[in-house]
Parts: C-alpha cells; sequence; structure tokens
C-alpha cells in the first residue's frame, strides 16, 4: 500500500493511464477518416448532376491527308516494295489564341455535406496557319484534304457543358457534334467540321460555351502563344500547375480574384506548331479530372501541360478535426502532469479511475468537435464543444482536488491548451515552433515543481520519523 503512493508508482500509474488512452484516440482518428470518406462520396453525388473538376483545351485544327507508305515484303525469297496510300492526320495548334473565363461559385448539399461548384462562361478567338513545318514533317500541301478538316475541343467531363455552345471559323457558324475531343481531355469534348478553308489565309475562329465544375478548372494550353485570363467571386484560389499567373495582372480579395495568363508559348511548352499526332497530358500534369489519359497512344511530341485554378474551401473540417486529434496526446499529458503536481506536491489524492475519466474527457471533445463541425461548422463546434469539456472537467476535477481554486488551475490551463490549438490549427507555417516553446515550458515548469521530491520514496505523512534504533521520534 506504502509503495502504490510513491511519488514514482503515481508517475508509473499516470503513464499507463495516458498510453491506454491512445486506443480510443486512434478510434477516433478512424472515425474522422470515415466521416470523410461518407463526405466524399456524398460530393460524388452532387457531381454526378453537375459535372467534376473540369480540364479544357482551346480548339485544335485537324486536317486529313493522304500519306504514300512503302513497305518491304518477302516473295519466293525475293524482297520486294510494295506501295500503298494511308490516310492520316495533322494536328494544327492555334499561332494565337486568347482566353477568357468567368466563373460564379456556389455551394450545393447533400445531406450535412457541401462541395463548391461553379458555373461557367468560357469564350475565346483563335488563328491557324500553316507554316514551314510541313516541309519538316515531309506533308505535302497538295494531299491535304481541307474539305475533311475539323476543330476539335476537349472538355473532361461533358456533363457539365451547356446548350449554349457557339464555334464561328472564318465568319461561318458551324455545325457541332459530340465526342471525338483531343487525346489531353481523355478524347472528351465535341468537334465541329471546317469545310470552307483553303489553308491560304490565316484561319479566324471564335467559340464559346458554358461550362459546370467542380472545385478546380485546368487549362491545357497549345499554340504559339495563349493567353487565358480569368475572373470569379470566389475569395479563395489557389493557382497551381506547370504556369502561374502574372503577379502584377493577379488580383485577389474578398470580392473575388482576376487571373492573368499573358502569353505561354510554344517554346514554353516544347511543342511544334504542326504534329502527327494529338498531344497526351504528361505524367507530371497536375490535371485534375476522373477521366483517364489514354497513355497506350504514342506521340511524336511532349505532353501537354496543365494549369489550374482551385475554388479552395478555406475551411477543410476534417484536415482541421484531423490535425486536433493528432494533438490529443499532448491534452492528456498537460492535464496528467497538473493533476501529478497537485498529487504529489499539493497533497492531494487522484486515484488511477479519476486519471482514466479525466483522459476519457479529453478525448470526448473530439468526438463532440467531429459531430458539431459536419453540421455548424469548425469555428463554432470549436467553440462548443471546448467550452463544453472545459466546464465538465473543472466542475469534476473540484471535487477530485477538493479545491475549486485548483480546479480552476485545470480550467484555465485547459482553457489555454484550446486556444493554443486552435491557433496552431490554422497557422501551418509556425506550428511546429509553437508547439515545441509550449512543450519546453511545461517540462520546465514540472521540473521546478518536483526539484526537491523523492520520486523513489515514500509520500510525506505516511510513516513517522524514527530514529537510529527504529523507534519513532
Amino acid at each position: 500500500m506504502n509503495r502504490e503512493r510513491s511519488p514514482g508508482m503515481k508517475l508509473f500509474m499516470a503513464g499507463v493511464i495516458a498510453v491506454v488512452l491512445i486506443v480510443p484516440l486512434l478510434m477516433v482518428y478512424a472515425l474522422v477518416y470515415d466521416r470523410e470518406t461518407q463526405s466524399q462520396a456524398a460530393q460524388q453525388q452532387i457531381t454526378q448532376g453537375w459535372g467534376g473538376p473540369q480540364t479544357f483545351t482551346g480548339p485544335v485544327l485537324v486536317i486529313p491527308f493522304m500519306a504514300e507508305t512503302v513497305e518491304t515484303e518477302v516473295v519466293d525469297g525475293v524482297n520486294r516494295e510494295r506501295r500503298r496510300q494511308v490516310r492520316r492526320e495533322l494536328f494544327v495548334s492555334p499561332l494565337t489564341q486568347s482566353i477568357e473565363t468567368s466563373l460564379a461559385p456556389d455551394r450545393k448539399g447533400y445531406a450535412i455535406y457541401e462541395s463548391v461548384v461553379f458555373s461557367g462562361a468560357l469564350g475565346g478567338t483563335a488563328t491557324y496557319q500553316l507554316n514551314s513545318e510541313l516541309d519538316r514533317l515531309d506533308v505535302q500541301r497538295e494531299a491535304l484534304l481541307f474539305d475533311e478538316a475539323e476543330l476539335r475541343f476537349g472538355v473532361s467531363d461533358t456533363r457539365g457543358l451547356s446548350d449554349s455552345v457557339s464555334v464561328v471559323a472564318g465568319g461561318e457558324a458551324l455545325e457541332l457534334s459530340p465526342g471525338n475531343g483531343p487525346l489531353a481531355t481523355g478524347g472528351n469534348g465535341f468537334s465541329a467540321p471546317v469545310t470552307a478553308w483553303t489553308g491560304e489565309a490565316p484561319l479566324e475562329v471564335r467559340w464559346s460555351y458554358g461550362l459546370r465544375g467542380t472545385r478546380s478548372l485546368s487549362l491545357i494550353p497549345r499554340g504559339g502563344d495563349t493567353e487565358w485570363s480569368v475572373t470569379s467571386t470566389w475569395p479563395h484560389p489557389s493557382f497551381t500547375g506547370n504556369f502561374l499567373p502574372e503577379p502584377t495582372l493577379t488580383e485577389t480579395g474578398a470580392e473575388g480574384f482576376t487571373a492573368v495568363y499573358p502569353g505561354i508559348t510554344n517554346l514554353a511548352l516544347g511543342q511544334g506548331l504542326l504534329t502527327l499526332s494529338d498531344l497526351t497530358v504528361s505524367a507530371h500534369a497536375p490535371v485534375t479530372s476522373s477521366y483517364p489519359v489514354d497513355s497506350s497512344s504514342t506521340v511524336e511530341t511532349s505532353g501537354g501541360q496543365a494549369v489550374t485554378i482551385g475554388l479552395v474551401d478555406p475551411v477543410d473540417l476534417y484536415s482541421q478535426v484531423d490535425r486536433a486529434v493528432k494533438y490529443g496526446f499532448l491534452f492528456i499529458g498537460f492535464t496528467f502532469a497538473a493533476l501529478l503536481m497537485f498529487d504529489i506536491v499539493g497533497g492531494a489524492r487522484v486515484a488511477s479511475a479519476e486519471y482514466l475519466l479525466t483522459g476519457a474527457g479529453l478525448v470526448l471533445f473530439f468526438v463532440m468537435l467531429l459531430a458539431f463541425a459536419e453540421v455548424w461548422g469548425f469555428v463554432l463546434a470549436y467553440v462548443t464543444a471546448s467550452a463544453s469539456i472545459i466546464g465538465l472537467l473543472t466542475a469534476y476535477n473540484a471535487a477530485v482536488l477538493g479545491s475549486w481554486k485548483r480546479a480552476s488551475f485545470i480550467g484555465g490551463m485547459l482553457a489555454a491548451l484550446y486556444g493554443v490549438l486552435y491557433v496552431l490549427l490554422n497557422e501551418e507555417t509556425y506550428s511546429l515552433v509553437i508547439g515545441s516553446l509550449l512543450l519546453f515550458g511545461a517540462l520546465a515548469g514540472i521540473m521546478f515543481a518536483t526539484r526537491r521530491v523523492d520520486w523513489a520514496g515514500i509520500g510525506r505523512g505516511e510513516e513517522p520519523e524514527t530514529d537510529h534504533s527504529g523507534i519513532p521520534a
């Protein structure tokens, strides 16, 4: 019995209980993952009728032509050459193109879950012209079948296309057909035949269409010079991809953002204006499309490169709760350390069951945070859950420690910890610095408070002092 009252034994038991509480913390962590998976499934339900993350590319002019191939075959032991005509395609990227995009964001809900969606208005102009690359590709102008040429537009998720699609080439409105899009968008999109162009003068094209999507919009630029400007009322954009917008022309604020990519050239893309096969997306291009790219296709040029604008939700509650759970053991450690100080130094007796119940309350905070955040949002849920647990543990420890003054210290410490945790969750850059300084301060305080504690001895007042003869003094 005396051994159980030793400071060392108290520390050992508190440590064992703290380790045991890792199990419910891991269960909460798994619960967060499960709820996040359900949220993603709900968001997929939203995109089924709206359109997922969208990737598009400007129009590509495709001109069929007849080419002669020479094949060698062996007949009766003699090599013979066989010539035949095959149909091939010439892919012409625009000499210049300018694209303007306007995104109207919104939130769509499914049960208690939400997803950021947008309705986009896309429009642009493009100029096509044949150049000396025809000779490099060994393509004869006379072999080009201009009356069978077509423009191909790429859209990764065609469910988001609206009915206001318009394409005008050479001053003539074109008839549109579904499918047959560029490989860069998985072959999804639409096409339009161009029959009035002869290849002598430049071909001017104007196009526009509406596009619905979810969370992000990506452009795969191609051609001699691509300019893309995007405006939206969403205040939290994310610019990623192989190219970034011009900082001097880009503005973000509470009213929305404007982003301008002033000139993405074919030299930067590493692409020729004329190719004999379509471009696929390179492995490193961050295209957010649910449609796979046909990687089996052989291309003679480098892969397409994507430019992505994401409509970021500034408070991703699942990632916030996930990060909070990772600090759970820190809460348990600080609270148990305070109880130990009252137990060892202050003389209050704290039983193992009381450590366990206090730890259970600390773990319950994260469950309440997750449950409330899905309904009320992260900030209100955080305030409600933390205030509830602080009140509960303060009242409970007033009985355990036998003093409201001591319990108020526990409550004040928890309030400070929850305040620091909120800062850590919103400050990714300096979170490690703040956390390390917090641990340093706690360790220093414990060292100072227990500097005279005999960890291997029996607690004060458990045995009367004796003289050298063993008789009580």
